[in-house]
């Protein structure tokens, strides 16, 4: 059942390219149109799971306790109102109820749901579920076609599943933080918190297989995701190359483990570019734009794999170039040339960015009390899946009444009722 009216035609809306605009044309229908799912997850991995799940059309009821909501809802230092910043980055296109599953009767509410939804999803610890009797196998006698979907830190099985676990735990345990950074300096926590929000896209991606599956055979199943598991998957080829050879990876800064040049450089203005020409001919094309066609017939820099023999002294060749000039005027040249660099933005410029702007990555959305707020928007592009604006995150328990007459057909009575036992 879909969250919002789908849009009317709307006209003169183009990109900057010529095409329709993503957001504000004509919409039929999004892909998850019709799924329901029953969020009971809180912090980070889970939200942004049904996050991506919300962007393409899911109706996400975001379920909290009464009176205490997502402990992110108030996470310093930046609001819109007594909304955190971090909570609606993590919660936009999603409806919030509250619902106390430890009531019987909130409980019954909960059950009632489950018969008319697809997903149950959650990122408690094990055995959470079990003592809410929100675990899978009570879940199926229910409705058999429902699919829970768990993601923890360590998974449902083995021996540290009752582990706590957070993101920065998990990036280290997960290996990848060993080699992140630079030589001889301690490790580094990434950027953006890949511990939690890789588990929460694996959960995502799980959930869709699982509904998928569930078109052919007609039910439901349990979708296990850990943020361990997540981090060595997500370690890709530098796990295999331990796997193959026993190589340990180690921090390269910016480097890569088998090519070069790659990496960051610094120019003449104090700026930073970024480059990739491990291929041959890009290399080629490179030593054009930096003026310097004879590197192409030096034997220390003829082909990929003396290049990468000779890592330290290309880098050194390259760097003394970039001192000679501004980042902005090497990035045109190589540009020019039509190989891979960039710059290295700050944040504000990214989302500033004209290619940015131009793929609406940054949009705007109204909330009837916290007025208009700017969010990022969705990267998966698809032909009709576009209408308004997002819709901005639920305040506590915002959706409770519609949720429970439109789900499940309640009277104000009911409701009420409900609200006097704090089921609700």
């Amino acid at each position: 059942m879909r969250r919002w009216p789908k849009s009317s035609p709307t006209s003169g809306t183009t990109r900057p390219d010529g095409g329709a605009s993503f957001v504000g044309e004509s919409v039929l229908e999004k892909p998850l149109d019709g799924v329901r799912i029953l969020d009971l997850s809180a912090l980070l991995a889970g939200p942004y799971g049904s996050m991506v799940l919300a962007d393409l059309g899911a109706d996400v009821i975001k379920i909290e306790v009464p009176g205490r909501g997502d402990l992110v809802r108030t996470m310093p230092p930046h609001y819109v109102g007594e909304t955190s910043a971090y909570f609606i980055a993590l919660n936009r296109n999603k409806r919030g109820i509250f619902l106390n599953l430890k009531d019987e009767e909130g409980y019954r509410v909960f059950c009632e749901m489950v018969k008319r939804s697809d997903v149950v999803y959650d990122n408690y610890r094990p055995g959470v579920l079990e003592r809410l009797g929100a675990d899978y196998e009570t879940l199926k006698v229910v409705n058999p076609r429902i699919i829970s979907a768990s993601v923890t830190g360590y998974g449902l099985t083995g021996p540290q599943k009752d582990k706590p676990a957070l993101d920065l735990i998990i990036q280290g345990r997960g290996g990848i933080m060993s080699f992140t950074g630079e030589p001889g300096r301690p490790p580094v926590r990434l950027g953006v918190p890949m511990g939690d929000m890789g588990g929460g896209m694996f959960a995502a991606h799980g959930i869709l297989a699982a509904l998928y599956k569930r078109e052919r055979t007609g039910v439901g199943q349990k979708v296990d995701v850990s943020l361990l598991d997540s981090q060595l998957y997500l370690a890709s080829y530098r796990a295999q190359y331990y796997l193959t050879a026993g190589d340990v990876a180690e921090p390269m800064g910016t480097g890569h483990a088998s090519a070069v040049p790659i990496g960051a450089y610094q120019c003449g203005d104090g700026k930073w570019l970024v480059l990739d020409a491990i291929l041959d001919h890009f290399f080629e094309s490179l030593c054009d734009a930096l003026g310097h066609p004879e590197w192409k017939d030096d034997p220390r820099m003829k082909d990929r794999p003396t290049r990468l023999e000779n890592r330290e002294y290309v880098d050194a060749k390259l760097s003394e170039v970039y001192k000679t000039n501004t980042a902005a005027h090497w990035i045109e040249r190589i540009d020019a040339h039509g190989v891979p660099c960039g710059p290295i933005q700050t944040i504000d410029e990214a989302l500033n960015d004209p290619q940015t702007r131009s793929r609406e990555m940054v949009v705007e959305m109204t909330h009837p009390e916290l007025g208009e707020m700017r969010t990022f928007n969705t990267p998966i592009k698809m032909e009709g899946t576009w209408g308004a604006a997002p819709s901005p995150p639920p305040l506590m328990g915002e959706h409770t009444e519609e949720v429970l007459k439109e789900v499940l057909d309640l009277s104000d009575a009911e409701i009420e009722r409900l609200r006097e036992r704090k089921a609700i």
